[in-house]
Order: structure tokens, then sequence, then C-alpha cells
């Protein structure tokens, strides 16, 4: 096994840090190993590991009250908040599977996903209260506690924890069911960063905990080395808060990179606070303009790659300077091969399956248990991985050839002028083409005009089609002065 994450930590904090399989022995080894150490701020008040510990038991004994049996599906309709992140441990420590439903869905959605995913009650936020009467489930407000104490339960390592949305949160939505075992797996990987990792860093929670990412990387990862998490309730007004706060370590996407960089050239790297140590991005393309520009600031970049369905973590890159297109190295307690060009995976990381939904679940798994992932990859000499495409997204030339967008984006992305692109194929006087769409990086071009833009990016498209087989050049060019659509993570939405 590689020593790559490994090496990455201080053998005396590595020892300290076992991987424990199951949430309610999570929540109480975080009480007994870190205490008095400061767990959770909601800009008002500071609990310690110790109180935070408490106030999971009160909780857990207000949920174990409702009389749901074991393994019950409960939701959570809220911001990021303190609620909310005490819920969520809460109702995993107790023995139930929680479903943290995003804070946008309008009231349709909430009662279809009370329904779709069997949720027996559902603890909504004061500003959600409206949204959630239809909904056919018991609803109790997110403050919900109780005077009483109720231990955490002891559970089964495979039984479920979790269930996290795939595929979007309208129609009818895939449900990634992770077990404890599963879930933990990508909590203990979310350890892995350069340096001490124990007690010296502030997390901001500023990705929704409906995500893996923002649950999995961020908040747990935060608690798993007895870190301290600021709650975000307002996205705009806790960016807003960041010189105050003074994090040491964000855990965003890269478009919320794109933002704090543009803020950077207008206040000053200060506005990040001046203690800021470490980026870990993900769950979209990181273009190596971000990792250039927050390097220069003194702060070091590190992303990866993973899915809902394998618990978020399933690689990372701690060398973004010298591999910035690769997606890192493979976490340990994983298998990974390549299948005509598909990364397929196995370990305890791996998701129990989706939903009620059998016949999806079959698709996902091999006969013999592989996950496949739907990506395509390669790996280089030193065992860095590479996404060189999706295969749901494959272009299929009239020559019966594929050609892999996000191959073709991937020069648009080196260049600092390009802010995103998008790769597809269209129409072109009444021939199916493939065709790119750019958003500029508009800064990039001050004082120049618009048509001065679009040439700048029509002669980049000659630059990218001279090293390509004539098959594969992209004869249509959109360049764009809105932005994209985007997905609940800030990805670029394809469907667009």
């Amino acid at each position: 096994m590689s020593n790559y994450f490994y090496d990455m930590l201080p053998a005396d904090e590595l020892a300290r840090l076992p991987y424990i399989p199951t949430v309610p022995a999570f929540v109480t080894w975080l009480e007994s190993n870190y205490a008095d150490m400061p767990a959770l701020c909601d800009h008002v008040n500071t609990y310690s590991y110790k109180q935070l510990g408490e106030r999971i038991a009160h909780r857990r004994a207000f949920i174990d009250g409702i009389g749901l049996p074991k393994g019950a599906n409960i939701g959570v309709f809220d911001r990021n908040s303190a609620d909310a992140i005490e819920l969520f441990l809460a109702i995993t420590s107790a023995g139930y599977t929680a479903l943290m439903l995003p804070a946008g869905l309008p009231a349709p959605a909430v009662a279809g996903c009370c329904a779709r995913f069997d949720l027996q009650a559902l603890f909504v936020r004061d500003e959600f209260k409206a949204i959630a009467e239809g909904a056919p489930t018991k609803v109790f407000p997110a403050c919900s506690t109780s005077e009483a104490t109720a231990p955490a339960a002891e559970v089964d390592p495979d039984s479920p924890a979790a269930i996290f949305f795939t595929g979007g949160t309208t129609g009818a939505p895939k449900g990634a069911v992770l077990s404890h075992r599963a879930l933990m797996r990508g909590c203990y990987n979310a350890i892995f960063k350069p340096g001490k990792v124990i007690g010296v860093h502030r997390y901001i929670a500023l990705l929704p905990l409906s995500h893996v990412f923002g649950l999995i990387a961020g908040t747990m990862g935060c608690f798993y080395t007895g870190n301290l998490i600021y709650t975000c309730e307002d996205m705009k007004a806790a960016i807003g808060k960041l010189p105050v706060i003074k994090p040491t370590i964000l855990v965003i996407v890269p478009g919320i990179c794109d933002i704090l960089a543009g803020l950077c050239k207008m206040y000053g790297p200060q506005f990040l606070g001046g203690q800021l140590r470490m980026i870990i991005s993900g769950a979209a393309n990181v273009p190596p303009r971000l990792i250039d520009i927050f390097s220069k600031m003194g702060v070091e970049f590190c992303f990866g790659y993973g899915l809902t369905e394998t618990a978020n973590l399933t690689s990372a890159n701690a060398d973004a300077l010298e591999k910035p297109t690769s997606i890192g190295k493979i976490y340990p307690g994983q298998e990974a091969k390549v299948v005509d060009g598909e990364l397929w995976l196995k370990g305890d990381n791996i998701f129990s399956g989706y939903y009620k939904d059998p016949v999806k679940t079959a698709e996902a798994f091999s006969e013999d248990g592989w996950f496949k992932t739907g990506d395509l990859v390669r790996f280089d000499e030193e065992g860095y991985l590479y996404i060189t495409g999706r295969i749901k997204n494959l272009i299929i030339l009239a020559n019966g050839e594929n050609v892999s967008p996000e191959s073709l984006e991937e020069p648009f992305y080196a260049d600092p002028c390009v802010r995103d692109a998008m790769v597809k194929e269209d129409d072109l006087n009444g021939s199916r083409v493939i065709a790119v769409e750019i958003l500029p990086q508009m800064p990039a071009f001050d004082g120049k005009s618009w048509e001065e833009v679009e040439s700048y990016m029509r002669n980049l498209v000659d630059k990218v089609n001279a090293g390509l087989p004539s098959t594969h050049r992209i004869l249509k060019v959109t360049v764009r002065k809105e932005d994209f659509k985007r997905t609940g993570s800030m990805k670029v939405a394809r469907n667009q």
C-alpha cells in the first residue's frame, strides 16, 4: 500500500486518528478524545466537543421519544446551522438513517422526497415551516431537543447511516445509501492533509450538508481532527465574515474559489483573513489558473475526486503545483482497476445501493461486486489518476469513433483567460458537429472590447484544433456573456 497519504501527517497525530466504522462510536470518541477543545460555533456561542456530545445526547432522547423503529429514515430540512449538524449526528448515532434535504427545495419536492424515501419524521427550520406543511410525515422543529439524554446506539457497521441525493432533486432523484462503514471511511479519508491537522484549523461549513462533499470532507473531516467549524446559514454573509473568522482551511468548490479570487483582487489577499493555509476543492474541474492564483498568496491547494456513491473521497492530490491536471492518488482501503477505460472500485467506502431501485443498483455494479464509476481515466507511471471523460457524455462521431468532451475541454481550462468551457454536439448548417461554449475570465480582458474577447477565444479554438485529428475538431464556437446554468455543486450543467 502506498504511504502517500499516511506520510502527509506527523506520526504522532496519525496514531491518534483511528478509523472508526460507525457514527455512534465516532460521536462517543469525539467527546472523550477532544473534550474541552472548541468544536462548533454558531457565531454567538461556541461549544466544546464535550458540550457538543451532550447536546447530541439530548437530541437523541427527543428522537427516541418519537417512537419510530430503529433504522427508520428521518429527514432534516434546514440550512447549514448548528441544529442541522447536531441533528445529523443525533439521528445517525441513535441508530436511524438521515436524509439531509437541500435548503432550496420547493414544497412539492419536499413532499415528494418524504414519499420517495419513506421519511417517518422531518425536522424543519422555522423559516421553511410553510414549505413543509404538506409533507406526508411527522414534522418537528429543527430546534427540538429533550431535557433527558440518550446514549449512542450500538449499530451494525453495514447498516444504513444516511441517504444522499444523486442526479438532482426534482422528478424522481436517486438516493445513494451509505452504510456506517462507508460513511465513516469517507470521513476518515478526510483527515489526510499535509502537515499537522489535530486542533490547528478553523473551518466554515460553506458547502451544503445535503452534499457529501460538504458533509464528509468539510464538517465530518473537521470534527475527526478535533478542529473548530463555524456554521453558515447564509453563504454570502459567511464569505463577508472571512476577515473576522480568519479561517485556516476552506473546503469549497471551484465556483466559490473563483468568487474568492475575484474578491481578493478587489480587496487584497487579507480579505481571506490573513491565516488561510489551505484550500480543499472538488466536485468540479479545478482550473490550473486557480491553483496559481492561490499559491501566489501562500495558500496550499489540494483537490481530488469522488462520487456520492464512494462516500465522496476516492482520490486526492496534495501535489497540485507539480501535477495540476491530476486528481491524485487513490485513498487507502480501496481497490481500483481500469476496465475498457472506465474506473472500477471496491472498498469500505462504496455505497450499498440506490434506495428502492434494484435495477439502477444492479447496473452500477459488475457481477463480481466492482462499482462502475462511469468515469474514463488513466494512471501515469507514478500512480497519479487523471479523468479523461465520462461515459454518458461521450460524443459518437459519424465514423463511429467516441470523443470525450472533457478531454477537449482540458486545453481551454489551462488558459488563464477562460473561466469555464463546455464541449458538446450541436447543429451547424444541418449537420451534427462538435461545438464549444466558452465563458471568458473577464478580469483578464480589462479595457478590451467584446470583439477582442471573441477574437481571442476563436484564436484559442484554432490553436486547440491544430493539435486535433480532423474528425475531432471544434467547428462551432459560442462565447458566452452570461454564466452557464450550474448544478447545486456549481458544476457546469451539461443539459443546457
